[in-house]
């Protein structure tokens, strides 16, 4: 991990990129800060400081739409399995194991980058949705668990169960601040939040809003095609260095 000034220094930068993209194209936020701090400290450790910034920001897209009631009665049995499955697999990102973790982290970055640059969308009929939802809850708690990142496959089954721009939004802030608080809950039982993380996760808070206030004005002046070519693009390669970053060592 870089010395305590330096850590400052890249911890408020990548959060304002992360929210410059969230505010932008309405997620990525985790995405981007898990990327981009795992290149300089372990997963686990870019996961606390990830907690504060993304609960605050997915709390204010959740509530921001039109009718959570009716989005938490629809996906209730979804967010029960993410809730479990996170819990049940944080101990992987906590593990011994950080070379595999890294890899997974990585790979995930890159499974994501592929899907937003193929566009390839998923549609999911409404009667498949009383066990499809569970079992993407799940594979998503352990993507979560094990790489900190919870967009795989959460964001593709959300877009294909046919809601509205507005629902679908509140619809990604609900899952989003579900994983982010298993997560947290299950890093804590990890004993893996330390003090001076949760200062500095509270510190990542002010970039982050400061940079989704930039994405705001910056969505209303750039084609948000190009921008999210270029964004899914640059995810592919940092995907990929990550991944390298875990398996170098077994070759």
């Amino acid at each position: 991990m870089p010395e305590p000034y330096l850590l400052i220094i890249v911890v408020g930068a990548v959060f304002v990129l992360s929210g410059l993209v969230k505010g932008v194209v309405g997620l990525g936020l985790p995405t981007v800060a898990m990327g981009l701090l795992g290149l300089v400290m372990l997963p686990a450790e870019a996961a606390a400081i990830l907690l504060l910034p993304s609960f605050v920001t997915n709390i204010w897209q959740l509530l921001a739409g039109p009718d959570v009631a009716a989005l938490v009665r629809r996906l209730w049995p979804m967010m029960t399995a993410v809730s479990a499955a996170t819990l049940a697999f944080t101990g992987l990102i906590t593990s011994g194991y950080t070379s595999i973790v890294t890899a997974g982290l990585g790979l995930v970055l890159l499974a994501y980058a592929a899907l937003g640059l193929l566009k390839l969308n998923m549609s999911v009929p409404p009667v498949a949705e009383p066990w499809a939802g569970p079992v993407v809850g799940a594979l998503t708690g352990i993507m979560t668990g094990a790489t900190g990142v919870f967009v795989i496959p959460a964001v593709p089954y959300l877009g294909g169960i046919g809601l509205g721009r507005d629902d679908l939004v509140q619809a990604l802030g609900l899952s989003f601040t579900v994983s982010t608080v298993a997560l947290g809950i299950g890093l804590w039982a990890n004993d893996a939040v330390p003090l001076h993380q949760v200062g500095m996760s509270a510190f990542a808070i002010l970039p982050a809003l400061a940079g989704m206030w930039l994405g705001g004005w910056l969505r209303g002046r750039i084609a948000a095609e190009t921008f999210r070519r270029w964004f899914f693009a640059g995810l592919a390669l940092l995907g990929a260095h990550i991944s390298w970053q875990g398996l170098a060592p077994a070759f």
